[in-house]
């Protein structure tokens, strides 16, 4: 018993596998359980190989969870004969827990890490989907993850870089020469939101600061992106290091 034979719906896939596929036995069971663990694989090695704080191993973890535990379901639906299989909450509570778990925080208390949350969360679906042998519907969903995490970033990185708000850090040589660079940053057309003093370089000799930036200026707007205008302000003599923070 699958979900497609309750709803008296068609997959291709089930029909070109034959009907062990479509059923509840050891085979479709290892089918299902092998194809989610591949395909949350090929998601958590594109994420992990951008560093971020959800790898490999949760992304199979969530959907293999999620996979099981619908197959669960299933057994116990037709077991007891209770008709439509209902989705574990259990799994829908450990799919939450691992992503929040993946949430973090910076240093100035900003959220990261909500990429990699919502995808934990798209794995814990396709675990369901595959659990519920609907295999057509759980490629379908993995091709649009794989596209929206991998494809997506590099779009997102030009929207970003043409915002008209950015954070950077930055590195003085003398905390004297801070009133100077306010004045540059005004004369470039540039508004600061908010400052805050980086009090773990104390002792170093550096005054270091971030900084939140608007650009108010509509030359700039159109024609300068955040990493122009950072080296830019590069250039003057008294900074030390200067850096855009994502």
């Amino acid at each position: 018993m699958n979900i497609l034979q309750l709803a008296h719906i068609t997959d291709p896939i089930a029909d070109f596998l034959g009907s062990w596929s479509q059923e509840l036995n050891v085979f479709s069971i290892l089918f299902r359980i092998t194809l989610v663990i591949v395909l949350s694989s090929i998601v958590g090695c594109e994420r992990a190989s951008k560093r971020h704080s959800a790898g490999l191993r949760t992304f199979v973890l969530v959907s293999f969870t999620s996979a099981t535990v619908t197959l669960l379901d299933l057994f116990f639906a037709q077991t007891f004969s209770l008709g439509v299989p209902m989705l574990s909450a259990a799994t829908i509570v450990a799919a939450a827990l691992m992503s929040g778990n993946s949430v973090l925080f910076s240093s100035r208390k900003q959220i990261k890490g909500l990429t990699t949350s919502a995808g934990l969360w798209s794995c814990s679906i396709l675990g369901f989907a595959a659990g519920a042998g609907l295999y057509t519907v759980t490629l379908i969903l993995f091709a649009f993850l794989l596209s929206i995490l991998a494809g997506l970033p590099s779009f997102e990185t030009y929207l970003k870089n043409r915002s008209n708000h950015f954070e950077i850090h930055l590195e003085l040589t003398d905390s004297r020469y801070l009133q100077e660079f306010i004045a540059v940053i005004r004369r470039l057309g540039l508004r600061i939101d908010d400052m805050e003093a980086n009090q773990a370089y104390r002792g170093s000799g550096l005054s270091v600061y971030t900084i939140t930036l608007t650009v108010f200026s509509p030359e700039l707007k159109k024609y300068k992106t955040h990493r122009e205008i950072v080296e830019a302000i590069r250039s003057l003599d008294y900074i030390y290091h200067i850096e855009e923070l994502n």
